[in-house]
């Protein structure tokens, strides 16, 4: 109601919520609806399709906090957004594929834990996350690392069986209980390295020597070419890469330590890494 002898015009005005700021919100909420229709194929046995879309979250995962800052629309509520994205995209959505593929094989009930233990690290990840997002930078973000793998990545990990399953389709596969055993002993590995504190290699720290660029931009291309012409040998090899790297991250690290004098070595250390919006 309009007190009387007030214009119209001097009246407060409600402050609108600008577009900019939905924009990687709505990205962030694509990402959470393909990995949950990911579990959807995995119902049907459309076992590609749903990695696939997994795999299709994890590329919106990436560019939503970019987009954030691009259109200068970083929020606290895309930061906590993004995060239960990434629980259900990459905790999830992972957990029961695998679960439906070949954890369900096990004896008991042991396939059904060792998928929640994928869930659980992943949101314990986040959490960890969450919780220091207003501390100031932690050691091993300021060197350039982040502190255990980042859920995405830990997703892709996680599914390297599938991968291998869909290029190679090998012989020993076949037999459920060497397939469910395979997982599940893959599942747990990535499980402990999300929730570590092992230092993981940061994509955004990378700096090219100007020589490099061009070189750099062919292996682009290579890597796009191979991915769309054998996206399954493609992932499969690009994780083994990451997982084999694992062991150089933590010696660069300490390298790295050791030669800035250790100081960062003794407190502790929060980088994502998961894509997640920062807040304003």
């Amino acid at each position: 109601m309009i007190e009387p002898g007030i214009p119209p015009s001097r009246l407060p005005r409600r402050r609108g919520i600008p577009l900019r700021a939905l924009v990687p919100n709505a990205v962030t909420v694509l990402a959470l609806c393909f990995g949950l229709t990911g579990v959807r194929f995995a119902i049907g046995g459309e076992w590609e399709k749903a990695v696939g879309a997994i795999l299709m979250a994890g590329v919106l995962d990436g560019i939503d906090g970019r987009i954030a800052r691009l259109l200068k629309g970083a929020s606290r509520f895309g930061a906590e957004l993004d995060s239960l994205a990434d629980v259900t995209a990459f905790g999830v959505a992972p957990a029961l594929v695998l679960y439906l593929w070949s954890l369900q094989h096990l004896p008991g009930n042991m396939g059904w834990v060792i998928a929640l233990s994928h869930a659980i690290a992943c949101a314990l990840r986040l959490a960890r996350f969450n919780a220091q997002i207003d501390a100031a930078e932690g050691p091993h973000k300021k060197m350039g690392f982040l502190t255990g793998v980042p859920a995405p990545m830990a997703a892709a990990l996680t599914l390297s069986p599938m991968f291998v399953q869909f290029w190679l389709a090998p012989a020993f596969m076949d037999d459920l209980a060497v397939r469910a055993t395979l997982v599940a002993v893959t599942t747990l590995l990535v499980a402990f390295t999300m929730v570590s504190s092992l230092p993981s290699y940061s994509w955004g720290a990378i700096r090219l020597r100007p020589a490099w660029r061009f070189p750099a931009l062919a292996g682009v291309g290579l890597f796009a070419g191979a991915l769309f012409t054998n996206p399954w040998a493609t992932l499969a090899v690009v994780t083994a890469l990451y997982a084999g790297g694992l062991p150089f991250a933590v010696r660069s690290y300490r390298r790295r330590v050791t030669r800035d004098g250790g100081g960062a070595a003794r407190t502790g250390a929060i980088g994502s890494g998961d894509g997640t919006q920062p807040p304003v």
